[in-house]
């Protein structure tokens, strides 16, 4: 990633309301990029989106799934980069609302392109999906990109479906594979777990612990202290989004297609190591194991990066001990009172400071 290829860039997040989305639309602004958003209000107390001030930008508050209403935004913006981060991201709410997931996660993904193809300015877009795209065998060994797509959970189909509307927009609408096709050029991203200060979602590992050990009781509850994830710090797959836009604008061939992007295996722990670590790291907190019955999440998940490496150039700068400090970090702070604006762009330095972590074994 260039930082001054994106000044004066001018970019269309959707999602930019959400964890990632208010991190990635923070940093964009820090680099100067014209950004405008489109997305659902803010959906938890508090929010990362407004700790951050970001409720002045340029956007707007609304429906991805409204084909209209998401058309007339971006047109009017005329942006050259579309960062697509929009969906409903958590397993448990996909079984209560498997409708509602499918609706946003493939309607919204359908929707969003189909905007693109009606923009002239776009030029690249990044499509992100996740890590749970895969049909999960539980293997040991990690998954590339070309293993097959699937998921027993409505959120994980969801995804795979998410890449295969993906697939079909870009050979039928858009050049070199269709002929006369709109010139923009599609990647999507499949990122691991994701962690680090400014999540509150409900039903997610890291929120869950916050709440225990800073505001509540301090025991923390686990549904499936054995499931085993490629856990990484935020910084790290929007690094990979924003590096993959740029090749997209400036060297697109062999680019527009689906990457892995995941930590080095070192930071391949259990929901048990993370959640002991984090509470060490946070100096409060114990452990209870959740025995009620519940959805079926994967049990093992690992992502192969070579493809990300070999042909983006692009390796992860965290290790785990860092990831979790800096996530640790975050929380303490902002819940004694610091500035969240002062506290997330500290991190951003440090984190640009960093030389890329090399085990990636």
């Amino acid at each position: 990633m260039t930082p001054a290829f994106w000044q004066g860039r001018r970019v269309f997040i959707t999602g930019h309301t959400g964890f990632k989305g208010s991190w990635l639309t923070f940093w964009l602004q820090r680099l100067g990029a014209v950004v405008n958003g489109y997305a659902l209000a803010p959906d938890t107390n508090p929010s990362l989106f407004d700790a951050l001030g970001l409720s002045g930008m340029s956007g707007k508050f609304a429906d991805i799934r409204d084909a209209r209403e998401i058309t007339s935004a971006m047109q009017n913006f005329a942006p050259e980069i579309v960062l697509h981060l929009a969906a409903q991201a958590l397993v448990l709410a996909s079984y209560e609302d498997p409708v509602g997931t499918f609706a946003t996660n493939v309607i919204g993904t359908a929707t969003v392109l189909d905007a693109v193809r009606h923009t002239p300015s776009v030029n690249a877009v990044v499509i992100v999906t996740s890590d749970k795209c895969y049909e999960n065998l539980e293997r040991w060994q990690g998954y590339s990109e070309t293993d097959g797509l699937g998921g027993a959970d409505p959120y994980s189909a969801s995804k795979g479906a998410a890449e295969l509307i993906t697939s079909s927009f870009r050979r039928s609408f858009f050049a070199p594979y269709c002929q006369n096709g709109h010139h923009a050029r599609i990647a999507t991203v499949r990122a691991g777990n994701v962690i680090g200060g400014g999540d509150w979602s409900s039903n997610r590992l890291i929120p869950d612990i916050i709440r225990s050990c800073l505001t509540e009781a301090g025991v923390v509850t686990l549904r499936s202290p054995g499931a085993t994830r490629p856990w990484q710090h935020v910084l790290e797959p929007l690094s990979a989004y924003l590096g993959l836009a740029e090749r997209l604008c400036t060297d697109a061939a062999g680019i527009d297609g689906p990457f892995n992007i995941g930590p080095a295996e070192e930071n391949t722990r259990t929901v048990l190591e993370v959640t002991q670590a984090l509470i060490a790291s946070l100096g409060e907190g114990r452990i209870a194991n959740d025995e009620r019955i519940h959805p079926h999440e994967a049990h093992s998940l690992r992502l192969d990066c070579t493809k990300a490496v070999s042909v983006l150039g692009w390796q992860p700068r965290l290790d785990f001990a860092t990831t979790i400090a800096m996530t640790a970090d975050w929380y303490r702070r902002f819940h004694n009172g610091e500035d969240a604006r002062t506290i997330t762009a500290q991190q951003l330095d440090l984190f640009e400071s960093l030389a890329p972590h090399q085990d990636l074994s």
